[in-house]
C-alpha cells in the first residue's frame, strides 16, 4: 500500500478587472486510485508580488496584467477608497 500526496492547479480564472482567481487540488493516491480531494483557492490582485505562485498562475498573470489593467484596477480601488 503506497500512499501518494499531489498538488496541482487545477483552475485558472481571470475576471474582468482583472483578478487572477486559481484552485489547487490536492490529491491523496493509495495504489494509483483516488481516496481523497480538498481544494485550496487563492485571488490574485493586478500587480500584487507573485514570489512563490505556482509558475503556471505567473504566466497567466504576466499575460493579463498589461498596464492598462493595472491602471484601470489601481484607479478603480482609489476611487473606492475615497467614495
Amino acid at each position: 500500500m503506497a500512499l501518494t500526496k499531489t498538488t496541482v492547479v487545477d483552475q485558472i480564472t481571470v475576471t474582468e478587472n482583472g483578478i487572477v482567481l486559481y484552485r489547487e487540488a490536492t490529491r491523496i493516491m493509495e495504489d494509483g486510485n483516488q481516496i481523497s480531494q480538498t481544494y485550496h483557492r487563492t485571488s490574485l490582485t493586478p500587480a500584487q508580488d507573485l514570489t512563490g505562485q505556482p509558475a503556471n498562475v505567473v504566466a497567466i498573470c504576466n499575460a493579463a496584467w498589461t498596464a492598462e489593467i493595472i491602471a484601470a484596477y489601481q484607479a478603480a480601488q482609489a476611487a473606492r477608497a475615497t467614495a
